[in-house]
């Protein structure tokens, strides 16, 4: 698609040598998901979310998670308003279009449970009230990685509610030349341009509802998820959540192929991304140091793909 590859390029102003995490989170997004991304810090989380708010067009929000964040910080509170003599509810940060969480692994479990609501039902409920979020809306949450000073782990429940997790990781050596290039005079963020518009979006996510899944690919889907619950590799596989988002993710690789009907490419191409952060290595695979990645690219080595 036109729009797919010219919001990819405003991107790749500030994001050098990144495509394959750009792209990901075009597509999550394109599927109306949320994403993870964990990393150290310093390699670029916040800064991507930032050029995808600006060639989207998106409203941002953000909240930088500390031990003392509350959940009212998020969702919002309801305070008396003596000219009215009625309860008037303040909206919290998360009312907006594309939401950042940043360092969500920062604070207490309380508040990340605040998150879950808006993620799963795109509403909030705050004193017995439900308030719908605006569209589109998706969350964009970045966590350092486990083990680092001052974090704590994500719930089962939550992580399980992104789409897709990512690594930004280090750039290679002429990637970070180039980054010094242009931050040479300026904030490349500066040069970043809305391409397409907030009602663009939407048509372009309900587009992506609308590609086919046919009998074949939904059984391949399924194969595939069942296999990380089957093998000896895993001690727990992907839940039934795992598989709704593999197949939106797939549908949203077809669109941006310029395709109405999914095909097994595009499935395996977003595998290990949709399915990596829903998973757990049986002791056996760590022992072997097997990482989550190597294996399920097993399990997409070892399940039989259908013919098209």
């Amino acid at each position: 698609m036109n729009e797919f590859k010219k919001v990819l390029n405003e991107i790749r102003k500030v994001i050098n040598g990144k495509d394959r995490e750009i792209i990901i989170t075009m597509l999550a997004l394109l599927a109306n998901g949320n994403i993870l991304i964990e990393d150290i810090p310093g390699v670029g989380k916040t800064t991507l979310v930032l050029a995808f708010s600006k060639a989207l067009g998106l409203k941002y929000g953000r909240i930088q998670f500390t031990p003392d964040t509350l959940p009212s910080d998020i969702t919002g509170f309801s305070s008396f308003n003596k000219e009215s003599g009625k309860m008037h509810f303040n909206k919290g940060a998360i009312f907006c279009n594309l939401f950042l969480a940043d360092e969500l692994n920062r604070t207490s479990s309380r508040t990340q449970a605040a998150l879950l609501e808006a993620m799963e039902e795109r509403q909030v409920t705050v004193d017995g009230h439900s308030y719908a979020l605006e569209k589109p809306f998706s969350v964009i949450a970045t966590q350092n990685p486990v083990g680092a000073s001052g974090t704590q782990l994500l719930p089962d429940s939550q992580t399980d509610r992104f789409t897709v997790r990512i690594s930004m990781g280090y750039p290679d050596f002429d990637a970070e030349c180039q980054m010094l290039l242009n931050r040479s005079k300026q904030n490349p963020l500066d040069n970043v341009k809305q391409v397409i518009t907030v009602d663009e979006l939407i048509d372009m996510q309900s587009k992506v509802k609308e590609v086919f899944v046919s009998e074949d690919m939904a059984k391949y889907i399924v194969m595939l998820v069942t296999a990380t619950r089957q093998s000896s590799l895993f001690s727990r596989g992907a839940s039934p959540r795992a598989t709704l988002s593999l197949k939106d993710m797939a549908k949203a690789a077809a669109f941006a192929d310029g395709r109405d009907y999914i095909v097994p490419r595009d499935i395996q191409n977003i595998f290990v991304r949709t399915i990596s952060h829903r998973v757990i290595l049986s002791s056996e695979s760590t022992a072997k140091r097997i990482n989550t990645d190597s294996a399920l690219k097993e399990i997409l080595r070892t399940t039989r793909q259908p013919k098209i």
